[in-house]
């Protein structure tokens, strides 16, 4: 009966997988384990069984350059071969002893005995197509046999596999050799797995997608993929559940074992379509599956003995094809070609020489990857002949395999069958990996470094934290602090509210550990609550005389400012203290309010503070931030008292009519607090959140207009007011202040350079007339400088030497500086920038004596050389004055000036024109308003007091302000305007040294108008000898000083009639009242038609 069986099971032409005889040949099986045995057998030793072309015979395996491991082994020694020789004897004799107990066996143990592994050592995990049926004995057909021993026997790979499922890669291909963790989502293709395995078919081809971000498990087109794949094992696969809980997927593990090559591609649902079975042809049956679990264990043997006996005529005339049983699922199949590699002398150089390269590659990364140098051993120690240069094809394969390149370059890798083109490729790739290991590795060095030398100064410094708490050198950073700020604190007098807060935050610091983030915040707000001057205060001098000294020394002219002071000095000398008092002195620019503020302070002896508001729009700069935010500050304020670290200093707050606006609060609001004698007292800072006492703090403000201050803030402040300097002033200033200052300034100190007086009066009268000094000190320092320049060229380098100028030190500095100038290269440009010690010096130069044979005089003649031509070259704009022409005084920031209003007669008066007025000289809408009733109110005039001078009725009057890129607006111009237009309808010149200011009504009535001591320096710079102001401004007239006054007549007027006395006293009535009006004669046509 076996040998029945063995011969249908040779003679069957449809068995899926030939299974071999039981007649064993113990020199084949020891050949098996032992490759060097193998190829000294003879032909003779080898089975002749018969095999089908999918045979997994273990001899069709074991061909030279058959997988990376199947590589040709070292000759064995005499000793060797003999003691193989009686091993296989012993292995002999068991067989005939196995034989002779088993000879009542049933068929079922027909199946081979535990044939050796495939030649690259990888089996199936599930080896159904090679054991007979759940009973069959794989070891001489011994019964009871363990399921767990069975397991180990592994079919060959087969050679010949022209069909086979594929299954689409993405990322990056696979190379023969390593392993690849692949995920199965389509249950079709898994459930085709999973019956590949059950019938020991687990072989796969692997495809690489040709686009990167495709996922799929079925190719769907040829064009979707490279040709060039492997041919792959499925070592195992288990099933895994989907993040979701959307189904379950199917993880296998593939090896590859050669390449291929796809030539035809049938994909799902199209093999039933393009080959359907012909009819009276059946479909091949498939592999015949385990008898059923109560069936005997010979049942599967005896349905391969009755299929070898009684075979179906129909079936023996068509080829079985293995996979004939995947066509039932949607997969994609293709027809695939294996590819041999191209041969190549091993002994090549170049061959030598690049996988010398690529081993040392490969130790260069493994130095720097720890992950890299775990694969490398691991493929080393797979190696069967332990020596990885042997095999410079699979060397270039585990280099693309473990590198991250592109998936592009690695396909060109896979597909490349010359072996010395592919080696080059796999460098480029192990290239770019050796490449990025070594950034990889700098960065962690990097990295590794500051964390190694912060831990290091870290714990170094905690040593030396201990070793000086042992010796009691120094206690704890923590605990000195909290001495520290209790020691400043017993210093200060701390209102009781604010010593409560600062023993709360002092607790709390305490018990903080200084690596938290709240105690640097804790620790910056005890520092801010200690310096703040708690009851310090400087001792004031309320001496008068000494006051008076320090104002004149810095101040001239001013006295009703300087008075003003005095007034507030007393007050304070009488009750001990100048608290609840703002004062804002408020003029035009260069007139001395920021350094009158300065002045104050010093005769008080206070500490001076300075903070300018001028476009302001943080309310943080004057409340202070909240302690939430990182960087928290307080106010201004609180620095000023940190800074004076009195609690009495003067704060001047500069340009507080420009203060802004915006999103973050309104500043001006802010100030209404900080500015209020009443509040004050308790100023809350938001940094602080203490009430602090402002009230003994003295406030001045400046500012150059009080229109754009809000008047709740104005109200709160005492205004005093300062005019423009007239020229005497002017003068004086620049001989007592400017002059020196700017010689001193200049390096002309001590030497003979004189600007005469005559030369300063043309300074103020052609190229300074503003009403500050700010222009003339500017004016002077430029005469100086221009003297100090000529003075240098004229004696040259041996009167002022240049080395007399240089100390020793600043000399050693200069040698210094050359030498690194002439020693200057790439170093020193990587550190430029940065000046060495020995290249600086506090004092390197000394100031230069100039010789007394040097005189130089500026005077009014050389001014121009200096300063250049004049900019004014008269006082007034007109000598002269013609009719309807008169000048007016206006009010401007930068004080006052002289403004002349012009009226002409467009037209000749006749019977036909028609009377208009044209006003230009870009005038603001209040003074258009007011043309227009000057207008009416000279109309009335004439037409009341010269009835026959029909002027106005036939007029086309043209009236113009010069300057017109000046705007113009206000209503002071009123009188002005009239009497430019009355001055033309009686066409009588006005006198060119009157000037007149005041607004005017239809009726007549002369109204009140601010700035009358800026116009009135306006008009005496102007030269003019009579100024005509309303009568309701009498009182500020009083007030002016003597020295503004003195050469003007001031004329006050309630009405217009008073103001037309004056500026027409001489006039010829009669005259007056004739028309000027010329009446056309009638033409001789005219004539003709009325007679």
């Amino acid at each position: 009966m076996l040998s029945r069986q063995r011969l249908a099971a040779l003679s069957a032409p449809r068995t899926p997988i030939a299974f071999t005889t039981r007649t064993w040949n113990p020199r084949l099986l020891s050949a098996a384990r032992n490759p060097a045995r193998l190829q000294s057998l003879t032909p003779r030793s080898r089975p002749s069984s018969a095999v089908s072309s999918f045979s997994t015979y273990p001899a069709l395996g074991k061909q030279k350059g058959k997988g990376f491991f199947d590589g040709t082994s070292e000759p064995l020694s005499e000793e060797e071969i003999k003691a193989n020789l009686e091993k296989a004897e012993a292995e002999e004799k068991e067989v005939a002893e196995a034989k002779t107990s088993s000879s009542d066996a049933p068929a079922g143990s027909g199946s081979p005995a535990a044939p050796p592994e495939s030649p690259d050592g990888k089996g199936s995990a599930a080896g159904a197509g090679g054991s007979s049926g759940e009973g069959g004995s794989g070891d001489g057909g011994k019964r009871g046999r363990k399921p767990g021993d069975r397991a180990l026997t592994k079919p060959l790979v087969p050679e010949i596999y022209p069909q086979v499922m594929a299954i689409p890669i993405a990322k990056r291909p696979l190379f023969p050799g390593f392993y690849k963790a692949i995920t199965i989502k389509d249950p079709n293709v898994a459930a085709a797995i999973s019956e590949m395995i059950k019938r020991g078919q687990p072989y796969v081809g692997a495809f690489l997608f040709k686009d990167e971000n495709a996922d799929d498990d079925v190719i769907r087109s040829r064009d979707d993929v490279h040709d060039v794949g492997v041919f792959a094992q499925i070592t195992s696969a288990f099933p895994m559940n989907n993040p979701g809980g959307e189904g379950t997927s199917l993880t296998a593990i593939l090896y590859p074992h050669r390449r291929i090559k796809l030539s035809e591609l049938i994909p799902p649902g199209a093999a039933d379509a393009a080959a359907p079975p012909a009819e009276g042809e059946p479909a091949p049956e498939p592999i015949p599956k385990p008898a059923e679990e109560t069936a005997q264990k010979g049942d599967v043997v005896a349905s391969f003995e009755e299929s070898a006996v009684a075979p179906k005529p129909e079936v023996t005339q068509k080829q079985y094809e293995p996979t004939s049983f995947l066509r039932k699922y949607p997969v994609s199949l293709v027809n695939v070609e294996n590819l041999t590699e191209e041969p190549y002398d091993p002994k090549s150089q170049v061959v030598r020489a690049v996988t010398n390269e690529i081993v040392n590659v490969f130790k260069e990364v493994a130095s720097m990857n720890s992950l890299f140098r775990d694969q490398i051993s691991t493929f080393s120690m797979s190696q069967s002949t332990g020596n990885v240069m042997s095999e410079p094809a699979k060397l270039a394969d585990f280099a693309a395999a473990v590198s991250a390149g592109e998936p592009a370059e690695l396909q060109e890798v896979l597909s490349s069958l010359n072996v010395e083109e592919r080696m080059h490729k796999a460098l480029l790739v192990l290239k770019k990996e050796h490449v990025n290991a070594q950034l990889q590795s700098k960065i962690t060095k990097d990295v590794e470094s500051k964390i190694t030398k912060r831990q290091r100064e870290y714990w170094l410094m905690e040593q030396m934290k201990g070793i000086r708490r042992e010796l009691g050198i120094e206690s704890d950073g923590k605990d000195k602090l909290v001495e520290r700020f209790k020691e400043k604190a017993d210093k200060l007098a701390m209102p009781e509210a604010v010593r409560k807060v600062f023993d709360e935050e002092l607790n709390k610091l305490a018990h903080l550990e200084p690596a938290a983030s709240e105690f640097n915040v804790t620790r910056n707000y005890l520092d801010w609550l200690t310096q703040i001057p708690w009851g310090q205060r400087s001792a004031e001098n309320f001496g008068i005389q000494n006051a008076m000294k320090v104002l004149d020394e810095d101040h001239y002219g001013l006295k009703d400012v300087k008075d003003r002071i005095l007034e507030f000095i007393a007050v304070g000398k009488l009750r001990g203290t100048v608290e609840g008092k703002i004062l804002c002195f408020v003029g035009p620019p260069g007139v001395g309010k920021t350094s009158i503020g300065k002045s104050i302070a010093r005769a008080l002896n206070r500490e001076y503070y300075r903070f300018s508001v001028g476009g302001l729009t943080d309310v943080a700069e004057i409340k202070g931030h909240r302690r939430t935010y990182v960087g928290a500050l307080p106010g201004r304020v609180i620095q000023a008292l940190k800074k004076c670290k009195t609690e009495n200093p003067l704060i001047l707050i500069d340009e507080i009519d420009k203060i802004g606006r915006g999103y973050q609060g309104d500043p001006s609001s802010a100030l209404l607090e900080l500015l209020d004698p009443e509040q004050n007292s308790s100023f809350l800072d938001h940094y602080m959140d203490v009430p602090v006492d402002l009230s003994k703090v003295l406030f001045v403000c400046t500012a150059n207009l009080t229109d754009t201050i809000p008047r709740p803030l104005l109200d709160r402040m005492e205004v005093i007011r300062l005019s423009g300097y007239v020229s005497d002033e002017k003068m004086a200033i620049a001989e007592r202040y400017l002059a020196p200052q700017a010689q001193d300034l200049a390096g002309l100190k001590g030497a003979d350079v004189t600007l005469t007086e005559e030369a300063i009066a043309e300074l103020i009268k052609s190229y300074c007339r503003e009403s500050g000094v700010r222009n003339l000190k500017k004016q002077i320092e430029k005469v100086y400088r221009k003297s100090a320049l000529k003075i240098v060229q004229d004696l040259g380098e041996e009167v002022l030497p240049e080395e007399k100028a240089l100390t020793d030190e600043g000399k050693a500095a200069l040698e210094e500086s050359e030498k690194a100038k002439e020693e200057e290269g790439e170093a020193s440009k990587a550190t430029e920038g940065t000046a060495k010690e020995t290249e600086t010096t506090e004092q390197p130069r000394v100031a230069l004596k100039i010789p007394d044979s040097v005189h130089v005089v500026i005077g009014k003649e050389n001014l121009k050389d200096y300063v250049g031509p004049p900019v004014f070259t008269s006082d007034r704009l007109y000598d002269v004055t013609p009719p309807g022409v008169t000048m007016g005084l206006a009010w401007t920031q930068m004080g006052g000036t002289a403004m002349y209003v012009e009226s002409i007669l467009q037209s000749a008066l006749t019977s036909s024109s028609r009377p208009s007025l044209e006003i230009t000289g870009n005038l603001k809408t209040v003074m258009k308003e007011s043309s227009a009733i000057a207008y009416s109110f000279a109309k009335s005039l004439m037409a009341k007091e010269f009835p026959g001078n029909h002027f106005f009725d036939k007029a086309k009057i043209h009236v113009h302000v010069p300057e017109g890129a000046v705007q113009k607006d206000g209503p002071s111009a009123g009188i002005t305007m009239a009497t430019s237009l009355l001055s033309l309808a009686l066409d009588k010149p006005v006198d060119p040294t009157i000037a007149m200011t005041g607004e005017l009504t239809l009726t007549g009535k002369v109204l009140r108008i601010g700035g009358l001591r800026e116009k009135t320096v306006a008009a005496r710079r102007a030269g003019c000898k009579t100024i005509i102001f309303p009568d309701d401004n009498m009182s500020d007239w009083l007030e002016l000083p003597e020295n503004i006054k003195e050469g003007l007549e001031g004329r006050p007027a309630s009405w217009y009639s008073e103001v037309f006395d004056l500026i027409f006293p001489d006039l010829d009535r009669e005259a007056a009242n004739k028309s000027r009006i010329i009446h056309e004669e009638k033409s001789d046509h005219d004539s003709e038609k009325s007679e």
